[in-house]
């Protein structure tokens, strides 16, 4: 196949100085180029691999949108909540129980957990789990995850 991935992707930005200090100094992302069109870029990941480029407008010009980085499954389970903790960044899952975890996406299968920029912009860390994907499984805990797992793995 012709495509190998997703290299880059582009968001609008109302403040473009507090956006780059956000994906610099909240995130971690290393920015590589600055455009005096009122634009950065920043690399996700590996130098040269996937970038993100952030674009100043006008308020009224920017449409929400949303992406996913690509994280170790172990880390957003056992770190991901504290370092959005840190960074006073609020989270949140679509399990409505109430409780700060990732979830897992079964179809995939997938641990996710989401939280926002200063744009609004819907961000997500995202791992790939081992195991069997379950299109019916719909968005459940982790814990839920691995008896799903264990139960197959007994039948």
């Amino acid at each position: 196949m012709m495509i190998k991935g997703l290299f880059e992707t582009h968001l609008y930005v109302e403040d473009l100085d507090r956006s780059i200090e956000f994906y610099t100094e909240i995130i971690g992302l290393e920015q590589c180029h600055y455009d005096e069109r009122r634009a950065a870029f920043f690399w996700i990941g590996e130098a040269k691999q996937q970038m993100l480029g952030i674009w100043e407008k006008p308020k009224s010009e920017i449409d929400i949108r949303h992406f996913a980085f690509e994280c170790e499954a172990e880390w957003i389970i056992n770190e991901s909540i504290d370092w959005l903790k840190e960074r006073n960044l609020p989270f949140r899952n679509f399990l409505r129980d109430g409780t700060e975890r990732p979830m897992v996406f079964a179809w995939t299968p997938a641990i996710s957990i989401y939280f926002d920029d200063p744009d609004g912009h819907s961000l997500e860390f995202i791992g790939v789990l081992d195991g069997t994907p379950r299109p019916k499984g719909g968005v459940i805990s982790y814990e839920d995850w691995l008896s799903l797992e264990k139960k197959e793995s007994k039948d």
